[in-house]
């Protein structure tokens, strides 16, 4: 695909004509930095790929790529117009993923995760969202506890309803929950179970079940602090790799589980307590795409997600 327009002057390396190809096989090179898998991700040889690079580069009139026998990496320019490059490149291809969408509807398959519960919130907006494109199937799977963003970078799923903070350089936060006031999940022999509330203060006395790699630190630190927001240090408890998992070492008097109230609510038993707890930064969950796997389906999504959360009074600005 092409767009051409008025000859250009002499000695400026033939710019009267943009060829896309030339751009998308630039950035796809600029992030494997090797010329073999860059030519199986764009399904050409990697002689197309060089030929693809040397054509725009000509037009550029400088490199944007050194190559030796050794390694590959990008030039100064190289990095420059990349950074310039990756936001117009995809903007534009948005803009025709819209149009094509516009023109035959939704389609295909989306996979939504979700982390614990898919709450009444997340329901109402896939039941909207399959409502208004029935030609597209949605499909629901549980995200590991310990994994929010796994499934999303190996492609298993489409979008994700997981819990914040999500600083990822590769993903997209969209539209974000309510903030929901958190729990403190206890065997109801635990001495703090019977207590109408306990503050982040008491959390001290607790040792926190907190989900194990590979999810990033500064997640688990989230949400499970190290110390109280007083300073107070609060024990480390063992770790899990699913909610079930660590309910179960709750119940079973190993340690204490922060959870935000409707999941507390969603799984309540007769062993565990739900203590509210004060002093505490709320629980957020927020709707996360792959950045690079934008698609028309997850942004008519994330549009039906931003649109109940609208309605319900419940949106707020995304965080990114």
């Amino acid at each position: 695909m092409a767009t051409t327009g008025a000859p250009a002057p002499h000695g400026t390396g033939g710019t009267r004509s943009l060829d896309l190809r030339e751009l998308e096989c630039f950035l796809v090179l600029a992030e494997e930095l090797h010329f073999g898998r860059a030519g199986e991700r764009l399904y050409v040889s990697q002689s197309r790929v060089s030929q693809l690079l040397r054509a725009l580069e000509s037009r550029i009139g400088a490199r944007l790529v050194d190559r030796t026998s050794r390694r590959v990496r990008l030039t100064p320019l190289g990095e420059e117009f990349r950074a310039s490059l990756r936001p117009a490149y995809e903007a534009l291809r948005a803009t025709v993923d819209t149009a094509r969408s516009a023109a035959r509807g939704i389609e295909g398959r989306l996979t939504i995760g979700f982390q614990g519960t898919a709450d009444d919130r997340t329901m109402a907006a896939i039941d909207t969202f399959q409502a208004r494109h029935p030609g597209c199937d949605t499909h629901l799977t549980e995200i590991p506890l310990c994994d929010p963003f796994g499934a999303l970078r190996s492609g298993a799923v489409d979008v994700a309803v997981v819990l914040l903070p999500v600083a990822e350089p590769d993903l997209t936060l969209g539209p974000v929950f309510a903030a929901q006031p958190q729990t403190l999940a206890l065997s109801v022999r635990h001495p703090l179970a019977s207590r109408a509330t306990v503050t982040a203060e008491d959390l001290a006395g607790v040792p926190l079940i907190s989900a194990d790699g590979p999810a990033p630190a500064y997640w688990r630190d989230a949400h499970a602090p190290a110390t109280t927001p007083g300073g107070l240090p609060i024990p480390g408890g063992p770790g899990v790799s699913t909610l079930q998992e660590g309910l179960t070492l709750a119940a079973a008097g190993r340690g204490g589980m922060l959870l935000c109230r409707p999941t507390a609510e969603y799984h309540g038993r007769r062993d565990l307590a739900f203590v509210p707890v004060t002093g505490l930064v709320d629980s957020v969950l927020g709707l996360v795409h792959h950045t690079a796997r934008a698609t028309a389906r997850t942004r008519a999504f994330g549009a039906v997600v931003r649109e109940v959360l609208h309605t319900a009074g419940a949106a707020r600005p995304a965080a990114v």
